[in-house]
């Protein structure tokens, strides 16, 4: 069974740099493990000088001319450039990310995808959870807002639906906003109202936020809106 596909994983997408063998130019520009310009070299003195060091020569600037190689452990390497992108998505926050989901996913699966998804609203970030169907999977709509009802139920201490599931010809779709992110904007309006009406009314509860995302996934559209879902994939 075709496993869903995730937008919101966190899979490092660090580009992966010709090493060793796999560089093809005839000749480069070396940088040692220091820092230290080596100068220009013919790619097999290159090669031969980093095995003198136990180092991998790594092609960094493969646009440059010549090419730009530098001699370091590339284990280590990756290591750290993975380690850098973690971190600058962490920095990254409010942005808009995207959960695929299939209509027949697997449990553990399933499990998978509500644990990422709830590590993006901790960051956060506002959350689009989309269930495709494919093929004959279409006439058993009720098992992709089944899906759907779960992953709602099981991050309603998290987050809050930012409006009404959509759905067009084959997806059916729910964003999620950080519960404290709502709860934020709900205040700031309330205090609006407030000091324009002064009427005595509250806050809406926690438990009143718990209660709307759950019914915005039950009150199912009752006929598709072709093209009706605009959000930004990421």
């Amino acid at each position: 069974m075709m496993k869903s596909r995730s937008h919101a994983s966190t899979r490092p997408t660090t580009r992966r740099l010709p090493v060793n063998r796999q560089i093809r130019a005839s000749e480069v520009r070396v940088i040692g493990e220091n820092g230290e310009q080596l100068g220009t070299l013919p790619t097999a003195r290159a090669l031969q000088a980093a095995q003198e060091r136990e180092l991998d020569l790594v092609m960094v600037a493969p646009n440059s001319n010549p090419p730009v190689c530098r001699l370091v452990d590339y284990g280590k390497y990756r290591y750290e450039q993975i380690k850098k992108e973690k971190q600058a998505r962490k920095s990254q926050k409010g942005l808009l990310r995207e959960v695929r989901l299939r209509p027949k996913i697997e449990e553990h699966d399933l499990q998978d995808k509500i644990r990422k998804t709830r590590e993006l609203l901790e960051d956060g970030n506002k959350v689009k959870i989309s269930v495709r169907f494919r093929g004959r999977e279409i006439v058993y709509p009720e098992l992709g807002w089944q899906v759907l009802r779960r992953v709602a139920e099981a991050l309603k201490d998290y987050a809050v639906a930012m409006s009404q599931p959509s759905k067009d010809a084959r997806n059916i779709a729910l964003t999620l906003a950080p519960l404290a992110t709502k709860k934020t904007q709900e205040a700031n309006k309330q205090d609006a109202e407030t000091q324009d009406t002064q009427g005595s009314q509250g806050p809406i509860s926690r438990d009143g936020y718990r209660q709307d995302i759950a019914r915005q996934v039950r009150e199912e559209p009752s006929a598709p809106q072709e093209g009706s879902s605009n959000e930004t994939n990421v």
